[in-house]
């Protein structure tokens, strides 16, 4: 974080400063909201979590080295007072990235691939300059501006997820950290419970490109009618990504090796270059399009791009991160969330591995999809049948009897799609069952907390106790 004192602070949140803060101390730390990660020079911010009050524990972040504590009540240490903390929050990361004249603000959006596609962007980019991006997902009202907080002034490039559970939720978070290039990947079904229908998605989404200034960039997926149609909401220069002829920036003769890995030659208007991805999965070459978008606007090269793209690896957690283990059986772990679109496609990168490999899709419940919720398990179980996976495990009640049903009527299916109640029904089932050579598949929506089931089966004990902790506060909160 750039230096601020706390006057400063105070000024540019509306608080007050109390608890005998000195005006003229300065914040020279990280700012957090888990007390358990202040360092010397720090910003406290106190959030009430759903199971943790942050005021709770001001004493202790001060005692650790925390500046001050950004409240909304008085906590007999130094701090900001203020009506909102979250609100405050946004507010400060705004007044501190406004003074970030040299640092280009790349904002991306969309139904599914948001996580995949900062990190993409964020590993090229750091080959043209200092790069901050998140950890994870932190696409919130919170996450959003703590990542904002820790650029400074030798930051070039600030990547930013934008995720929304309703209309108005982007145009906040561009008005907190506004930014000049601006990706939409997609327009799916997540969260159709919450949003209605897909057109309502597509108007939350499209907040981005409605933000970019005049001189700034829209990236859109021109292969998905409802971003390309997004082209008529901004004032910025538009560019279209996708593989079909009328791209700007596409992808052709695309190709998947033993392992589910695609690689294409990527046609820019200044060159072409053939790209050899590492990423499991054909969904990341619309991922890589985008992040060759943002790299060719930023100064980059298409060969120059094609070799930072073939170096970029998994970096978030339980995202297709494949284990291979001893005995032969292959682990893939995409249990960090679901929707029908990145169900999909992990099933189809499944499939794209086996080879001649016994495969097995253990999935979840797909949560927040409303009334389409029984259409849209319904056809993720028949599509396990249609793309040949060898065996599906339903974990969970209605939803995955719906996808276990599904795969029994379009197959006639047997013993071949299984209904287990938990977790650890289907741990002891896959244990009793994998041979040497299978490869499973664990994906469903974050409440389901399927990851334990890869867990299990690659005996990660250290992984398995990891939770996350900061995320379910800090970021980890909208799509």
């Amino acid at each position: 974080m750039i230096a601020t004192t706390l006057a400063d602070a105070a000024e540019a949140v509306g608080g007050r400063l109390a608890g005998g803060a000195d005006p003229a101390a300065t914040i020279t730390g990280e700012v957090v909201v888990d007390s358990r990660k202040v360092a010397p020079g720090a910003l406290f911010v106190a959030v009430a979590g759903e199971h943790a009050d942050g005021h709770d524990f001001a004493e202790a972040a001060v005692r650790d080295g925390a500046v001050a504590v950004l409240a909304t009540r008085e906590t007999g240490t130094p701090a900001i007072v203020v009506d909102d903390v979250v609100e405050a929050l946004g507010r400060l990361a705004r007044a501190v990235t406004d003074r970030l004249t040299a640092t280009t603000v790349v904002g991306i959006t969309g139904s599914s691939g948001k996580t995949s596609t900062k990190d993409l962007i964020a590993q090229v980019l750091a080959h043209a300059g200092t790069t901050i991006a998140p950890p994870g997902s932190f696409n919130n009202e919170i996450g959003l501006p703590l990542t904002a907080l820790s650029a400074d002034q030798d930051t070039r490039h600030l990547v930013l997820e934008m995720g929304a559970r309703g209309v108005g939720h982007i145009a906040y978070l561009c008005g907190v950290v506004p930014p000049r290039i601006g990706v939409v990947l997609n327009v799916g079904t997540a969260h159709l419970g919450e949003f209605g229908d897909r057109a309502t998605i597509a108007k939350a989404k499209g907040e981005l490109v409605e933000a970019l200034p005049a001189d700034g960039l829209a990236v859109l997926n021109g292969d998905d009618p409802l971003v390309r149609a997004m082209a008529e909401r901004t004032s910025a220069r538009v560019v279209f990504v996708g593989e079909g002829a009328n791209a700007d920036i596409r992808a052709e003769d695309v190709r998947l090796d033993d392992q589910g890995r695609a690689s294409f030659t990527l046609r820019t208007p200044d060159g072409d270059a053939p790209v050899i991805l590492r990423l499991y999965g054909e969904h990341h070459v619309a991922n890589a399009l985008a992040c060759a978008a943002v790299a060719r606007e930023l100064g980059m090269s298409a060969v120059q791009i094609a070799a930072a793209l073939g170096e970029a690896g998994p970096v978030s957690r339980w995202r297709m991160e494949v284990t291979e283990r001893a005995d032969g059986v292959t682990v893939v772990n995409d249990a960090y969330n679901a929707n029908p679109d990145s169900m999909r496609a992990a099933l189809k990168a499944l499939a794209a591995m086996a080879h001649g490999r016994r495969t097995w899709a253990v999935l979840g419940e797909m949560r927040e999809l409303g009334d389409a919720s029984l259409a849209e398990h319904d056809a993720i179980g028949r599509l396990v049948v249609r793309l040949n996976i060898g065996r599906l495990v339903a974990v969970g009640g209605r939803e995955a009897a719906w996808m276990d049903i599904a795969a029994k009527n379009e197959g006639s299916w047997g013993e071949e799609s299984v209904l287990v109640p938990d977790t650890q029904a289907a741990v002891d089932l896959l244990r009793s069952e994998l041979r040497a050579g299978d490869i499973v598949l664990v994906k469903a929506s974050r409440g389901a907390a399927l990851e334990h089931v890869a867990f299990a089966l690659t005996d990660d004990a250290a992984v398995a106790a990891e939770t996350g902790d900061a995320t379910a506060v800090a970021g980890e909160v909208r799509r």
